[in-house]
């Protein structure tokens, strides 16, 4: 089973809430559907068998994580990273990256779209901008060839300000936006 896939969504989720609210020292709790898991995994496990995998996986990164407690209700688990994993993810983060860059810009109230393409593109020439017409958002974003990120941001203008949710591919499909 390779781990590798969920364990760079932990470390990008996490950089992504310090981004957004600060970085504190404290356990992080993260939740992802039993569907989500197994597309991370690369693997068909049943409620059951992704405990077990979960906790494999827990071990084996409790050297940069710490000790990952995980829990479960019905198909929905949680994945607590601990203090220390919260200070290994602070360490790695860019804070003048593109993940930085982005979050600062769509906080502040008055940024465009074009100001959000424009910084898509001084990272990547292979940016793909679509309009969206699903009722839910307005714009996709991302960077085609995965770099820096693999992310799908959608984008909603709210009129003063944008918001965004990014996803995964496979979960951005799985919503059949």
């Amino acid at each position: 089973m390779n781990t590798e896939k969920l364990f760079r969504n932990i470390v990008d989720v996490v950089e992504e809430g310090q981004l957004k609210l600060g970085y504190r020292e404290e356990t992080i709790r993260l939740y992802y559907p039993l569907h989500s898991l197994n597309l991370f995994l690369d693997a068909r496990l049943d409620a059951q068998g992704m405990m077990q995998a979960l906790g494999e996986f827990a071990a084996q990164h409790a050297g940069t994580l710490g000790q990952i407690a995980v829990s479960r209700k019905g198909k929905r688990f949680c994945l607590a990273v601990p203090p220390e994993g919260a200070a290994y993810v602070h360490v790695k983060t860019d804070q003048n990256g593109f993940l930085a860059q982005f979050v600062a810009m769509i906080a502040r109230h008055g940024t465009k779209i074009e100001d959000v393409v424009a910084l898509f593109e001084a990272y990547s020439s292979c940016v793909k901008v679509q309009a969206l017409h699903n009722g839910e958002f307005d714009y996709l974003l991302l960077f085609e060839d995965g770099k820096p990120d693999a992310f799908y941001y959608c984008i909603t203008d709210e009129g003063c300000h944008l918001t965004y949710h990014r996803f995964t591919r496979e979960d951005y499909e799985a919503f059949g936006f």
